[in-house]
């Protein structure tokens, strides 16, 4: 019985710990900044098949809900090369976004980006001239990619906003695991990009 219940508080605390975890992250380098003009922009995932994996799947509705009701405007650009499927991340995102989840707003495909860094280069010429940019993908690796933002482009990151990235519960199993994999990938940030937002 003292087993069971050891057990049932550790799993309850893993829990909570990738709860919190990936709650902080979705609200690290962001601000509050107003603007009618925005852009969404969702990060691919290696997918090797001729559809979008589970994984490219949730960050396309995880970037379709992002999308502000009252912007005047907004892009969702989709960004990742081609992997062995021949077929770029960028467009089966796409794909999956218009024909399977009905999204009828503009669109802007990057299609050349194998990594989180080329993702950001590659996507600056088409962020240029909107008011609010936001980044989806899991927290960790949008945190991540909004570094990558602010160290290529200062000025581009100060119109960072935050996407709608983390949702209570929602994944709840594997955010554990998701915190432990954020916690290595983000092992390369600097001190100043770990703060909370100001």
């Amino acid at each position: 019985m003292r087993r069971r219940t050891g057990l049932a508080m550790a799993s309850v605390a893993a829990l909570a710990w990738g709860e919190w975890l990936n709650w902080r992250w979705s609200r690290v380098l962001v601000g509050n900044r107003p603007g009618a003009f925005e852009a969404v922009v969702v990060l691919g995932y290696r997918n090797p098949w001729p559809t979008a994996n589970l994984i490219n799947r949730w960050r396309v509705r995880t970037g379709i809900r992002s999308c502000a009701t009252g912007a005047h405007e907004t892009r969702v650009v989709f960004s990742g090369g081609a992997t062995r499927s021949g077929t770029a991340e960028a467009r089966l995102m796409a794909d999956y976004a218009t024909s399977v989840l009905g999204f009828d707003g503009t669109v802007l495909l990057e299609e050349h980006s194998a990594t989180t860094w080329e993702n950001i280069t590659n996507v600056i010429p088409l962020l240029e001239d909107v008011d609010r940019i936001k980044i989806a993908s899991q927290p960790a690796h949008a945190l991540k990619a909004r570094a990558y933002l602010r160290r290529q482009r200062p000025d581009l990151a100060e119109r960072l906003v935050r996407a709608d990235d983390y949702r209570p519960g929602e994944w709840i199993v594997v955010k554990p695991l998701l915190a432990l994999y954020g916690l290595w990938t983000l092992r390369g940030l600097k001190s100043e990009e770990r703060k909370a937002s100001r």
